[in-house]
C-alpha cells in the first residue's frame, strides 16, 4: 500500500511513474471510479450518479474508491465493488478508467490518464469564498500562494464541473480558473429530497436509525473553521451550544442530532444527555438526515442551500460570524441579510427562536422564496439524469 510508504519520496514518485505509464495504455471504455469525500463516505453527488446508473442499467463496471479506514462500511454494501484507495489494484484501475466521478479534490500527484474523462461534482454552492478567491488561507501545511496554485492546478485536470445554479457557475468559473465545460444541472445529490420527501421515506429512516417516533427533529450541521485544527485535515470543532439548557427547555418535544462536518475530529462527550443528543456525524448520507428533520441548525456551511429545497425552517448559529466573514473566509454575498433565516449568536436566542416558530408556525418569507427561486430553481429530481447524458454521450 502506497500510504505504508508515504514517507518515501523514492517510492512516491515510483508509483507515480507507474499511474502515468499504465496511463498511456488504452483506456477501459466501460469503467468508472466513483470517489466521495476522499473515500470516506458512500455519498453526495457521485452516489446519486452512481445510483442513477444502476436503477437505469447503464452497461458499466463501476467501483468506488474507499479510504482503508472505511472499507469494511463499503463491504457490508454486498452490491457495491470498491477499491482501497492507493492499493496496487486501485492503481490498476483507476489509471485505466474511462471516467472518474468525484466530489472533492484527488491528490496532487495523481496524474490524470490521456484518454480518462475527469468529471468533478464538488459538494456545495458556495457561501464562504473558495479558491484563488480567498484572500488569506489559514489551513495547516500550507500557506496562501501554495494552496491557490495547488487548487488551481488540480482544476486543469477537469473535464467536466457539475453547478446547481448560475450563482455557482459564476463563481467556480473565477474561483477554481476553469474555463472547460461547465454542467449546470442542479446537484444530483438534491434529487432524493425532491422524490423521497414523504412519510413512508421518513418513517423507514427512523426506524433504521433508532430514532423515537414521537419527537420532532432538530439537525444540527455546522461547518468547519480553517483555524481550528489538530493536523491537516483534521480539524478541531468548539459545540458553542448549551446543551442542559436545551434539553431543559425543548428535550419534552425535541430530539437533537449532531452532524460535524467530515473534516472535524472531535469526539465529543454526551453523557448523560443521549435521551436528547444523538451524534450521527459518521451517518453516511446527509440527505436522509434532511428528510427526517423539521428544523435545520447550521451556520456558514452549504448545507443550507440543500436544505431550502424541503421549504422547512432554518436557523443560523453565528457566534463568530465577525471573525469567520473577516478574517478567516469573506462571503459572496450579503449574508446578515439574504440569509433564509434568523441569524442568533447564543443558546438563548436559539431556543427563542425555535420556540417562536413553533408557536406562531412556519411562514415562507419573501426574503426565503428570493432565496430559493435563486439558488434552487434547477432542482426538480432530474440533476442526475441531465448530468448523466452529458457526460455518457
Amino acid at each position: 500500500m502506497l500510504r505504508n510508504f508515504s514517507r518515501s519520496q523514492f517510492v512516491l514518485f515510483l508509483y507515480r511513474v507507474v499511474f502515468k505509464l499504465i496511463g498511456y495504455l488504452p483506456s477501459q471504455k466501460k469503467l468508472i471510479i466513483f470517489e466521495s469525500f476522499h473515500g470516506k463516505q458512500y455519498s453526495d453527488n457521485p452516489r446519486a450518479i452512481y445510483e442513477y446508473l444502476i436503477e437505469h442499467n447503464y452497461d458499466y463496471e463501476m467501483y468506488w474508491s474507499v479510504d482503508k479506514r472505511y472499507i469494511e462500511q463499503f463491504k457490508a454494501k454486498n452490491d457495491i465493488r470498491c477499491l482501497q484507495r492507493f492499493s496496487f489494484q486501485w492503481l490498476i484501475k483507476m489509471a485505466r478508467a474511462r471516467y472518474w466521478i468525484v466530489n472533492s479534490r484527488l491528490p496532487l500527484w495523481i496524474p490524470k490518464p490521456r484518454e480518462t474523462i475527469y468529471v468533478q461534482t464538488w459538494h456545495g454552492t458556495p457561501l464562504k469564498r473558495l479558491g484563488t478567491d480567498i484572500e488569506e488561507v489559514h489551513m495547516p501545511g500550507t500557506d496562501t500562494e501554495k494552496y491557490k496554485q495547488n487548487f488551481t492546478y488540480e482544476a486543469t485536470k477537469w473535464d467536466y464541473l457539475i453547478s446547481p445554479n448560475r450563482y455557482s457557475t459564476k463563481i467556480f468559473t473565477r474561483a477554481f480558473d476553469y474555463n472547460k465545460k461547465i454542467i449546470e444541472s442542479g446537484y444530483p445529490r438534491n434529487d432524493f429530497l425532491i422524490k423521497c420527501n414523504n412519510e413512508e421515506t421518513i418513517l423507514e429512516i427512523k426506524k433504521r436509525e433508532g430514532i423515537p417516533l414521537n419527537k420532532k427533529i432538530i439537525l444540527y450541521a455546522p461547518t468547519w473553521r480553517d483555524n481550528q485544527f489538530y493536523s491537516k485535515g483534521k480539524y478541531r470543532f468548539d459545540l458553542h451550544l448549551d446543551l442542559d439548557r436545551m434539553k431543559e427547555h425543548l428535550g419534552d418535544e425535541y430530539l437533537l442530532i449532531l452532524r460535524l462536518h467530515y473534516l472535524v475530529s472531535e469526539n465529543l462527550d454526551l453523557s448523560g444527555k443521549e435521551d436528547f443528543v444523538i451524534d450521527l456525524s459518521n451517518h453516511e448520507d446527509i440527505r436522509e438526515l434532511y428528510v427526517i428533520s423539521d428544523f435545520l441548525i447550521t451556520d456558514y456551511s452549504s448545507v443550507f442551500f440543500d436544505y431550502a429545497n424541503l421549504k422547512r425552517p432554518m436557523l443560523f448559529y453565528v457566534y463568530d460570524i465577525d471573525d469567520y466573514r473577516d478574517k478567516l473566509r469573506g462571503f459572496y454575498f450579503d449574508f446578515e441579510n439574504k440569509a433564509p433565516g434568523p441569524l442568533v449568536k447564543n443558546t438563548k436566542d436559539l431556543i427563542k427562536e425555535i420556540k417562536s416558530i413553533e408557536r406562531d408556525a412556519f411562514i415562507i418569507s419573501k426574503t426565503t422564496k428570493d432565496f430559493n427561486d435563486k439558488f434552487c430553481s434547477l432542482e426538480d429530481g432530474q440533476a442526475s439524469m441531465r448530468v448523466v447524458k452529458e457526460i455518457l454521450q
